[in-house]
């Protein structure tokens, strides 16, 4: 198998490295990691614990994965970081394992781009085509779906789910869950609308973008408390894939909190089309 190590690298003998792997000066390998092929980790990256990084992935200068959580409550147990392939961890970037509060694993999909500073802290679990704009902070426990934007330095507080193809405003304290396809922002994030652009730069048809719009304004409309039943109720009416995302997403936990919105009479999405 054909590798390049630095020298000045520390690399275990028990490590498992794919064909064409790349370590860069100072950087450290524990005897558990495993790393697929073609991934290049450059200089000064810490790796260890026991963690599975794929194929084709590049890792920055001083990004550390697989140390120990912030976790008061660890005591040593055997978790796990699994990072999938093509993605891109930027300088600084911090992924920590799992415990056993939570599935005993970190997790982090392929394609994804984690930028400068990011923090996936223990038991996220983090899809597909995701972007963590500088210094985006995950607390433990945190489930980001498929194709998340999360704008740079915000928060998303511990066991909160970001729904797919949802965005994060930058600047953002995320206290509760964010609905698929929804857009959030503020301090204490609120619901702003619906990520349409994101929507429309991958390719959704203009009828599911219409049935999610007209869903979202009656959704936020009518009176009412309950939120899940009224989701509920409307997912009846509208079919198309998009609202039944939404429906799926809010029924399989009930019993949380959402994201809303605070003010509709100022809410963009309800004028005009889309």
């Amino acid at each position: 198998m054909t590798k390049k190590i630095h020298q000045s690298a520390i690399v275990s003998d028990k490590a498992k490295l794919g064909n064409n792997v790349e370590i860069g000066a100072y950087s450290i390998i524990g005897e558990n990691v495993k790393i697929g092929d073609n991934t290049i980790v450059k200089s000064h990256v810490v790796i260890d614990g026991d963690t599975e990084i794929g194929k084709n992935n590049v890792i920055f200068p001083f990004a550390t994965i697989g140390l120990v959580p912030q976790d008061l409550k660890f005591k040593g147990e055997k978790s796990k970081v699994i990072i999938g392939d093509n993605n891109q961890i930027r300088e600084h970037v911090t992924i920590h394992l799992g415990t056993q509060d939570g599935n005993m694993v970190t997790k982090i999909g392929s394609n994804c781009l984690l930028m400068v500073g990011v923090h996936v802290a223990h038991d996220c679990v983090v899809g597909d085509n995701v972007i963590l704009a500088n210094n985006a902070t995950l607390a433990g426990h945190v489930e980001v779906e498929d194709h998340v934007i999360i704008g740079g330095l915000s928060a998303i507080r511990q066991f909160v789910r970001i729904g797919k193809h949802a965005m994060i405003g930058g600047m953002s304290g995320v206290e509760n869950d964010v609905i698929p396809y929804g857009t959030v922002m503020g301090e204490r994030a609120s619901l702003a609308g619906l990520n349409l652009v994101g929507m429309k730069r991958r390719g959704f048809s203009r009828e599911d973008i219409h049935a999610l719009r007209n869903f979202f304004k009656k959704l936020f409309s009518e009176n009412g408390d309950n939120f899940t039943a009224r989701v509920d109720q409307l997912s009846k009416e509208f079919k198309n894939q998009t609202v039944q995302d939404v429906a799926l997403f809010v029924g399989s936990q009930k019993s949380r909190a959402f994201c809303q919105v605070k003010d509709i009479s100022k809410n963009s999405i309800l004028d005009g089309e889309e």
